[in-house]
């Protein structure tokens, strides 16, 4: 990253700090801190339980969880394995017939809100993948309607899976297509830039995830942290953002929340902690973001969320801009 970006705190002292209030809402819905978790695919790979398992970390740390389309476990297990509110993630395939039929069985089952991911018009080259032969196991959601395990003469299964679902037409009037199919709420994930920012608000979506998808789709693309902004101001208060990308630390929350973020999502340290641990492994992974959440809102005197703002942070350009 430019030292541009490095992004230094303005702490304020002689704060009433006492008590920390990390409390925020997303779309209306309560929860304990400011960090959800990002959509990640087939849990089983990680832990015996899967994503039941990840469910009920989040429900016991009052979080949201962001069930992916990809998930190992069906959408009615993750739903069932505890009271808690969650939202699914999801692509539209070229056969919109099993998008629709997801989407109205996430409904049926208490789910709150869809998150379309639209940074994959085609599957990035993923050259571990390929090197590895990784296979894609048969996903549970699509038994009945199709068989996704697809195994390639070479290279990468997950690939051919996905060059031969993933629908490369979708656009942004599409998005009239997935409202006519449900009334929940609609975030979109993935969004970069400051032009993709206004037409998802021309949309009439209800949300956006700034998004490069891990780093993993197209090479050169920006770290999220660096245009998360552009994006805040665009927006201007008329959505909620979210941002995913690099967040391992409670000071990381703290810059995107400075940034103008609602909440931050976190996927690869949720999978981690499920492969150590299982439940009691992402829960821990849940605590030490928001303890270290805490301690840097109370080293910066900021006793709640709403406290923390752009006057937090400074960059590497506005340093220098300050000495002119």
């Amino acid at each position: 990253m430019s030292c541009a970006f490095v992004f230094r705190f303005r702490p304020r002292v002689l704060v009433d700090v006492s008590k920390i209030d990390m409390s925020t809402r997303i779309l209306g819905y309560p929860i304990s801190a400011p960090i959800m978790i990002a959509p990640t695919a087939m849990h089983m790979l990680a832990h015996p339980q899967g994503e039941t398992a990840t469910a009920k970390a989040a429900a016991a740390c009052n979080t949201i969880m962001i069930v992916s389309y990809m998930a190992s476990c069906t959408i009615e297990e993750v739903a069932s394995s505890c009271n808690a509110v969650r939202f699914l993630q999801i692509y539209v395939y070229k056969r919109r017939d099993v998008t629709a039929q997801i989407v109205k069985r996430a409904e049926k089952a208490g789910f709150k809100a869809i998150v379309l991911t639209v940074d994959v018009p085609k599957l990035g080259r993923r050259e571990a993948d390929i090197k590895n032969k990784m296979v894609s196991p048969q996903l549970r959601n699509f038994e009945g309607l199709f068989s996704t395990e697809v195994i390639p003469s070479e290279g990468s299964g997950v690939e051919a899976f996905a060059s031969s679902t993933f629908n490369a037409s979708l656009n942004w009037k599409d998005i009239e297509w997935l409202r006519s199919i449900t009334k929940l709420p609609i975030l979109v994930k993935g969004i970069l830039t400051r032009e993709d920012a206004l037409k998802a608000i021309e949309a009439g979506v209800d949300g956006i995830v700034v998004s490069n998808h891990g780093a993993r789709q197209l090479d050169y693309s920006p770290a999220t942290i660096t245009v998360l902004e552009e994006i805040v101001h665009v927006v201007g208060g008329r959505l909620p953002v979210l941002f995913d990308g690099g967040v391992r630390r409670g000071t990381d929350v703290f810059k995107a929340l400075a940034l103008g973020a609602q909440a931050v999502l976190i996927g690869r340290p949720v999978v981690y902690g499920l492969a150590a641990k299982g439940e009691d492994g992402v829960r821990k992974v849940i605590e030490m973001l928001k303890s270290g959440l805490e301690l840097t809102m109370a080293l910066s005197g900021c006793p709640t969320v709403n406290d923390i703002t752009r006057n937090h942070v400074r960059t590497e350009n506005e340093r220098l801009h300050s000495m002119l």
